[in-house]
């Protein structure tokens, strides 16, 4: 989130802000906040006055009722007094709630490098890699290849869980397999990551540290269990919920950063406003896999990161021979947490199309104000907020799509890319 002084003291940039993301209905919050932060200050010091005078009369009563003195009328004086505190006690509560939940839905604001558009057709492609191949043949969609080689079931998935879901069998199981054992190896043993296995379920607390509530709340899986509905956990959407709170409340030694963290998790998401959209195949499902990278960073190095961690999700597409392209995305399309996003998005020839494969953010100091992560340069020096940056380095079901139809061949088999043979046990070819 926003520190509550620099929307103040930058109240006309932080407007620019949300017409810059397409967020014009939300600048009468601004001034809402404006005015209810003025009232939480001229409050406060009233509520002080209120509770100095309710302590001065009460010792004045006590030493009235030891003199066997008459306390009536100061009694009932301090009655209305402390009526008083807590009606004033009562607004200031409401006032700091809604100021902070203002606070929570307002975004971060994107860094000066990032493209001003009002749709994605704004990004600005940055990077090119590899050749778009070509083939004697019309090459066949993705899904139509995993039928016909009976590694991926998209009817008996739909009987088991519903539509938009998936289920790997034979090889291409083993294909998923392959892909986040080799990602995190390649992350841990060559970029120096440190491997986390997280919990599958976060309470609300984590995820309104990563940003994902309240805004994204409709498009969780909430699990509400029991007779009561006491849990208030979700399902979550990408590990970087978990990472996000990984050192939520802690003060870290800056000394040791970048730390460095990536994370295997299943991904779930309701996906509820993109109903319509690429309801066959992978491209768009409720549950996939994803592998996860996550930095925090001194405030003076998080951009710097930030390109290391796209030449880290870069390195997978490279290893696995899939021509991709980098884009810098538009202040409309970067996430409410990410102050500059670049996306890798791999080529599709059976969509003939670049589909998105992985996005790398810097959210600064937006998630560590939410989740008080801070760090100290130094014993007895400040503690100041951690710039935390994440990636998707890279997710499963569209690496899964691109091997599929990049490296199909005539006879309807599909060549599985050299790096990831260790793993599949020597196997070459799917067919």
């Amino acid at each position: 989130m926003l520190d509550l002084k620099f929307v103040r003291d930058n109240v006309e940039k932080v407007k620019e802000m949300l017409h810059n993301r397409n967020l014009s209905d939300s600048v009468g919050l601004i001034d809402e906040l404006v005015l209810l932060d003025d009232e939480r200050k001229a409050i406060l010091p009233e509520i002080e006055q209120l509770r100095h005078k309710r302590n001065e009369e009460s010792k004045e009563i006590a030493n009235l009722k030891k003199d066997g003195k008459d306390a009536n009328d100061l009694v009932e004086e301090l009655r209305e007094v402390r009526n008083k505190i807590q009606q004033m006690e009562e607004t200031l509560s409401s006032c700091e709630k809604r100021i902070n939940d203002i606070i929570l839905i307002i975004p971060n604001m994107p860094h000066s490098s990032v493209p001003i558009g009002d749709d994605p057709s704004k990004n600005v492609v940055v990077k090119t890699w590899g050749e778009i191949p070509t083939f004697d043949f019309e090459p066949a969609p993705h899904w139509e290849i995993a039928e016909a080689l009976g590694i991926i079931e998209f009817d008996r998935a739909t009987r088991l869980a519903g539509g938009n879901f998936v289920l790997y069998k034979g090889l291409g199981a083993k294909l998923e397999r392959a892909l986040i054992n080799f990602m995190l190896d390649l992350h841990t043993d060559t970029h120096g990551y440190i491997e986390i296995s997280p919990p599958f379920m976060a309470n609300r607390t984590t995820m309104m540290g990563s940003g994902q509530l309240p805004k994204f709340e409709g498009d969780m899986y909430k699990c509400d269990t029991g007779i009561d509905a006491k849990d208030d956990m979700f399902l979550i959407p990408t590990a970087e919920v978990q990472l996000a709170s990984y050192h939520a409340g802690e003060i870290l030694d800056g000394s040791l950063f970048p730390l460095k963290y990536t994370a295997y998790t299943p991904c779930f998401r309701r996906e509820a406003g993109t109903y319509g959209r690429d309801t066959r195949g992978l491209v768009r499902i409720h549950q996939f896999d994803k592998v996860e990278m996550f930095k925090f960073t001194k405030p003076e190095d998080s951009y710097a990161e930030l390109e290391s961690m796209v030449s880290d999700a870069e390195e997978v597409m490279q290893l696995l021979k899939l021509p991709y392209r980098v884009s810098s995305l538009c202040t409309v399309d970067i996430s409410a947490a990410s102050a500059k996003t670049y996306d890798i998005e791999v080529w599709m020839p059976g969509l003939n199309r670049f589909q998105e494969v992985s996005s790398c953010s810097n959210c600064v100091d937006y998630q560590a104000r939410r989740s008080n992560t801070r760090f100290r340069r130094e014993p007895n020096k400040p503690v100041e907020f951690a710039h935390m940056l994440n990636g998707s380095g890279v997710a499963m079901p569209r690496t899964v799509i691109a091997i599929l139809e990049n490296l199909q061949q005539k006879d309807g088999s599909v060549i599985i890319p050299e790096v990831l043979r260790p793993y599949m046990k020597g196997i070459e070819k799917i067919g």
